[in-house]
């Protein structure tokens, strides 16, 4: 009979005439037959199934089998003998160089007709050894595969007692080893059921065995934390975890991270390598399991390697939101990712380029895991603009991207962002600024944040782009008698010549710390600077001095040059003096008191009090460049009238106020907006400064700098409680106070009081209204009789004898803003500028000063973003637009320098020969020598970290290109079908990227 299946098999004939003849021959095995048929037809099945060249052959073994299993079980016994099934194991089936596969299927298939035999413990004995052995060989994973099914179905032939648990550390290993070279997706299918089916089988083992478990989870980490040159371990290790009971994962994180035996450098490679499992499609808790081992790192206080596999692999985690298979597990762990890596903005603005590209992605995917992924994300973005502010100009194009979706309210933030931290004690992370591996493209220096410092960082930095009181500091001569001011002048050194990316100004904090100061608070800026100007002119003042005196001028009376050399340097800079009079309405007595400032502190006007109606005591003049000359004839010294809101009062021998107005200009490229007011329209073509654009004009119903300072210097009824008592009275009576310059300072501070005491929350909270800041200011300053002739005489101008107002011209240099919603919280940065009175090729110009058309100054001078350690180019229509786009982020403290002019070029001429302003000033030289060192010592530094480092990156497994996954999604619009970005779409060699 087996001769007639034989040549049957063989023949030519069609299929369906062989399986007729087949049917027969099966059907006349069921008949009682002698043994040696038995064994003949055994040994030809047994032929087909495992050497058979076709699957119709080798099903026909398979029927024969099971039919001889069935009807002739002893003789099937007899055939299927453990000798038979060790040869088969150990030596294989067929010729040499044509094994056959399917030895594994054909002992499954026996073990059913054996399993009540005398023989079946024998069987299960062997088969026990000879797995262990095959998994030892490390087979491929559709052998492996082969293994569990036999096992899962058989699990007697799972090995026991030690054996089981060398088998399953085996069985890892070989999953570690896993490799799917095809890009075929019906192959990467196949592939991911054979991995199934063999993590199953770890399942089902650890599910009656859990000693198992912990043993196979240490052989786990060790495969993934191995530093040794080799190939990567698979990802389909993803698919033993998700099995890992999660009650257990305390226990094992907390094993794991206080193990001493285990190195940082092998701890980083094992959970950077477990990170790159978010790509795995069929892991379930991977998630979990990897913020818990985060979690369990932040714990230990390990925050190096949280650092460096942070920064290494969000990018990576971030791209697989483009997949909806991934996307919930990748999305948790980018959470987690960045919600604790509060300490430095680094890790968020890695994904800055891509948060767009991916948005719109989602957005076009349009289903429910990507709206709900947006959403979250949207979430996140807001976390960390509220964590990182500062950052406007890199921002911008992401709050666009996301500007239509929800936005959490600051409380559920502050919850994010506290529940995730590494650790309560921001000190702990102190060493871990932000590592900038050069000195910033613009050539400056940041300042490190040394813990909620970056309120004396702006400050400094604004300090130092105030190129005057710069050149001044530097060119102190040594010596002790000004100690703040001496630690002033090294910190200046090093911003200016540090090689440094940022430096610590660790020991001027605490030289200039007000005593009242929370160390590791928030603080309020502007107190800082007044605490700073007023210690450093009080170090002067009291004789303290260092600054050689200012050479004799010719040009100087000696009543200027007395008057100017008595001033301290901050008094030179940034003093300015203010005539406050007060008027009793009852004897119209007046009395005056004057006294010097270094800031004007602006109060907003009252909701309801309109600045640009008719009614405005100081109406703001929009004007052109037309204006910013000196005035040619007598009667433009006095001004505009004095337009009265309040209760009349006779001005006397007084010359009426002169309003505050600003200069401004468009960026090149925009529409001019006509001019407005009494401004005489000119051609924008021909002169950028003739238009008075967006930038520096506000809307009509929102403030302007140039407002509150003309509420500043409006008048105050004093009446009801508020009543002044006058002396000629000699009693309490309804009075009228009003303020008027008497002297513009040099660099004109202007600080906006944002901040209230609010009684119901007691509280100081913050008035978020945008304010527009003037690129140039029109300061009104009274000048006495004797100014006024020293002016007309000095200049070609004539002007009336008596008192009157004198505009000056002053250029905006810094803005600081505050980012946030109280004084005690939020953040601080600042754009700078430097305003020299040097020309294009950095001569100055000729001191009468050139018409605004002719000195392109606004356009020429580059803005810079300073954000502590982080300093970047940026541009006035970024100052201007910061409010706008950042409602929290409003400008705090603004500082203008006076441009030089015919009425104020002798000072000017006196500072510029005091602080050599166009040339470099020179460093003594123990100033020069730390910083020399100090350069010498960061270049060493640079070179051990750079050892360090690539020691410890080249550890990191190597995984594919992130932006691979972006670019892919670009160029897949029309794809369809698979695992794709685009709601499931995408064809074999996306699902192919993702998990491989």
């Amino acid at each position: 009979m087996d001769k007639i299946l034989e040549a049957v098999v063989m023949s030519s004939y069609p299929n369906n005439v062989k399986q007729g003849l087949v049917r027969r021959v099966i059907e006349a095995a069921k008949q009682p037959m002698d043994s040696e048929q038995c064994w003949s037809m055994l040994e030809l099945s047994t032929k087909l199934y495992l050497m058979g060249d076709t699957k119709y052959k080798r099903e026909i073994g398979k029927e024969v089998l099971e039919v001889y299993g069935h009807y002739h079980p002893e003789e099937f016994e007899e055939f299927f003998n453990v000798r038979f099934l060790l040869s088969l194991l150990q030596e294989g089936y067929g010729p040499l160089g044509k094994r056959s596969n399917y030895v594994l299927d054909y002992i499954q298939l026996g073990l059913q007709f054996v399993l009540e035999s005398p023989s079946a413990n024998s069987i299960f004995s062997l088969l026990r050894i000879e797995v262990l052995r095959k998994v030892c060989e490390r087979p491929s994973p559709k052998q492996c595969a082969k293994i569990s099914k036999l096992l899962t179905q058989h699990p007697q032939c799972i090995p026991t007692g030690k054996h089981q648990v060398l088998f399953c550390q085996q069985l890892i290993r070989c999953i570690g080893q896993f490799q799917c070279i095809s890009e075929g997706e019906d192959d990467i299918m196949e592939f991911l059921e054979q991995v199934n089916k063999v993590s199953g089988l770890l399942q089902r083992i650890w599910r009656t065995q859990t000693s198992a478990i912990l043993p196979s989870l240490k052989e786990l980490f060790t495969i993934i934390s191995s530093t040794e040159e080799q190939e990567t371990p698979s990802n389909a290790l993803a698919s033993v975890v998700q099995f890992v009971p999660l009650e257990l994962m305390d226990g094992v994180i907390r094993n794991l991270t206080n193990d001493d035996s285990i190195t940082d450098v092998q701890m980083m490679t094992a959970i950077g390598r477990m990170i790159d499992w978010v790509s795995w499609p069929l892991g379930k808790n991977i998630d979990k399991w990897i913020i818990a081992l985060l979690k369990g790192l932040a714990a230990v206080k390990k925050f190096s390697i949280l650092i460096e596999v942070t920064l290494s692999k969000i990018e990576k985690v971030f791209s697989k939101l483009l997949y909806p298979i991934v996307r919930e597990g990748a999305l948790s762990v980018l959470q987690y990712m960045l919600l604790s890596f509060q300490h430095s903005h680094e890790a968020f603005h890695l994904l800055l380029p891509h948060i767009p590209r991916l948005v719109a992605s989602l957005k076009k995917e349009d289903s429910n895991s990507a709206t709900n992924s947006l959403e979250q994300l949207a979430e996140l973005i807001h976390c960390m603009f509220f964590r990182f502010s500062g950052f406007p100009d890199l921002y911008e194009p992401v709050l666009e991207a996301v500007k239509a979706l929800p936005v959490p309210n600051e409380d559920r933030i502050k919850h994010l962002l506290g529940q995730n931290a590494w650790t309560s004690q921001k000190n702990e992370l102190a060493c871990f600024y932000p590592r900038l591996a050069s000195k910033s493209e613009t050539g400056k220096i940041g300042l490190i944040n040394l813990g909620n410092t970056c309120y004396m960082n702006s400050i400094i930095q604004s300090l130092f782009m105030a190129s005057d009181f710069r050149h001044s500091v530097l060119n102190l001569t040594e010596g002790n008698s000004q100690p703040l001011m001496t630690k002033l002048q090294w910190l200046f050194a090093f911003l200016e010549h540090s090689q440094r990316p940022a430096i610590s100004p660790e020991s001027f904090l605490s030289a200039s710390w007000p005593p009242w100061f929370t160390p590791g608070a928030q603080q309020d800026c502007s107190e800082y600077l007044k605490y700073l100007l007023d210690r450093l002119h009080e170090e002067e003042k009291t004789g303290k001095r260092i600054y050689q005196k200012l050479k004799e001028s010719s040009l100087m009376s000696q009543a200027v040059e007395h008057h100017y050399l008595n001033k301290t340097l901050i008094e030179k800079m940034f003093g300015g003096k203010m005539m406050t009079k007060i008027r009793c309405l009852k004897c119209l007595n007046v009395s005056s008191r004057e006294e010097a400032f270094t800031d004007l502190s602006l109060a907003f006007p009252p909701p309801d009090r309109h600045m640009r109606g008719s009614t405005s005591i100081l109406p703001v003049e929009e004007i052109g460049p037309q204006f910013i000359e000196p005035p040619e004839n007598p009667s433009q010294l006095t001004g505009s009238p004095w337009i009265r809101r309040k209760a009349p009062m006779a001005r006397g021998p007084t010359a009426p106020l002169m309003p505050v107005e600003t200069l401004g200009f468009q960026e090149p490229g925009e529409v001019a907006n006509p001019l407005s007011g009494n401004a005489i329209a000119m051609d924008a073509a021909k002169d950028p400064l003739s238009a008075f654009g967006e930038q520096a004009c506000s809307p009509k119903d929102s403030r302007s700098v140039p407002d509150l300072i003309n509420y500043f210097l409006s008048p105050e009824r004093l009446t009801a409680e508020n009543k002044y008592h006058c002396e000629k009275c000699a009693s309490l009576q309804d009075a009228e106070k009003v303020a008027e310059l008497t002297e513009g300072p040099h660099y004109l501070i202007l600080t906006l009081l944002r901040f209230s005491f609010d009684p119901r929350t007691m509280k100081r909270k913050k008035i978020l209204d945008n304010v527009s800041i003037p690129v140039v200011l029109k300061l009104p300053i009274l000048v006495t009789p004797e100014e006024t002739e020293e002016v007309c005489r000095r200049g070609t101008d004539r002007a009336a004898t008596g008192s009157g107002f004198m505009s000056v011209m002053y250029d905006l240099c810094s803005v600081v803003v505050h980012s946030g919603i109280s004084s005690e919280s939020g953040h601080y940065y600042c754009y700078s500028r430097e305003c020299t009175d040097t020309g294009p090729h950095g001569q100055p110009q000729d001191r009468a000063t050139k018409p605004a058309s002719d000195k392109q100054l606004d356009f020429e001078i580059q803005w810079y973003l300073f954000n502590d350690t982080r300093v970047s180019f940026s541009s006035f229509e970024s100052v201007s637009n910061v409010t706008s786009f950042f409602p929290k982020d409003t400008a705090y403290v603004l500082f203008y320098r006076q441009r030089p002019s015919r009425q104020n070029c002798l000072m000017h001429e006196a500072l510029s020969e005091a602080g050599h302003l166009h040339g470099e000033p020179s460093l003594h030289k123990d100033l020069m020598e730390a910083i020399s060192k100090d350069n010498i010592l960061y270049l060493q530094e640079q070179e051990k970290e750079a050892r360090n480092r690539a020691a410890y990156i080249s550890a990191l497994p190597k995984s594919p290109l992130w932006w691979r996954d972006f670019d892919r999604d670009k160029d897949d619009d029309n794809s369809s079908g698979g695992c794709s970005p685009a709601a499931g779409g995408g064809g074999s060699g996306s699902f192919h990227g993702l998990v491989f």
